[in-house]
């Protein structure tokens, strides 16, 4: 079992040396968040916090996924970055597919792309990219990516993108895997599909059990179950050995953890030597009786 730290809308001088204090505890990764910008005004809502409520996020300092991610992977040496997620459709792929072979190359491989829908009309506004047919386009923006950071010479004529044979260099040396978050049937059959893995959102257990017995049941289905799949989860079991054994018995490949409800408002007050200190007791307590 790997596990992934999880910390955002913190104080960003805090996340360089939060992956060094993680990187150095035996964690596997450290998720990045994605936000580009915060509407004054919005009926949308976020699926993810308590009601859907989306006012937590005004103010919330998000340094760019990319750029972050480098800055972390230049002061780290094993510690892979996984962003968690990114919001791909609302992006150009083919400088995403740029932006991610940068990476991966600089940090040997250090790159697991969390890829997913933005729930905002706002973002794709923000960004001139059309709301409708939204799904359409994340499937072809997949397909970009995967074939630019290949490293062959690589063409897409689709609904969406068009491009004659092209190559990018340098390309990393390991495919860069492509994790695919979103609790819906569409994602679901998406990350079945198309994806390398899975990215669960968080919920309750028994939601998490549907949500694995459902994309199990679309991977047979797609004809995908015997190639590698990684299942990243958020679970309350996550912060026990024992019970981290089991959800390993689920097919859950790597757990996302974190140690503060990060869906207020307001600033984060908590100090940065707090964070380290909580990240080492989850360390000493469960990663060194579950990796020893």
């Amino acid at each position: 079992m790997r596990f992934t730290y999880a910390e955002s809308m913190t104080d960003p001088s805090y996340y360089v040396p939060l992956a060094q204090a993680a990187e150095a505890a035996g964690y596997a990764s450290v998720s990045v968040a994605d936000s580009i910008v915060h509407p004054k005004e919005s009926d949308a809502s976020y699926p993810y916090a308590l009601g859907g409520d989306r006012e937590f996020l005004e103010d919330k300092s998000f340094i760019e996924t990319f750029v972050l991610a480098a800055a972390m992977g230049a002061a780290t040496s094993t510690i892979r970055f996984t962003t968690f997620v990114l919001k791909l459709p609302i992006r150009p792929p083919v400088l995403v597919a740029k932006q991610a072979s940068s990476i991966a190359c600089l940090t040997g491989n250090r790159l697991g792309l969390g890829v997913g829908l933005s729930p905002w009309p706002e973002d794709f506004a923000a960004m001139g990219v059309p709301w409708s047919r939204r799904g359409r386009r994340m499937d072809e923006a997949i397909a970009v990516v995967r074939g630019l950071t290949s490293g062959d010479y690589f063409e897409h004529h689709g609904e969406f993108y068009d491009l004659p044979p092209v190559k990018m260099s340098p390309a990393p040396s390991e495919p860069i895997p492509i994790l695919v978050g979103g609790h819906s049937e569409a994602a679901l059959r998406r990350a079945a599909r198309l994806g390398d893995g899975w990215m669960h959102g968080g919920g309750d257990a028994d939601e998490l059990d549907a949500l694995l017995a459902r994309l199990a049941a679309l991977r047979a289905e797609e004809g995908t179950a015997d190639r590698p799949f990684e299942i990243h989860a958020i679970s309350s079991e996550a912060y026990s050995a024992d019970r981290v054994k089991r959800l390993a018995d689920k097919g859950i490949t790597d757990l996302i953890v974190g140690f503060r409800w990060p869906y207020v408002k307001g600033p984060d007050t908590e100090p940065l030597a707090r964070k380290i200190e909580k990240l080492e007791r989850f360390a000493e307590s469960v990663i060194s009786r579950i990796n020893p």
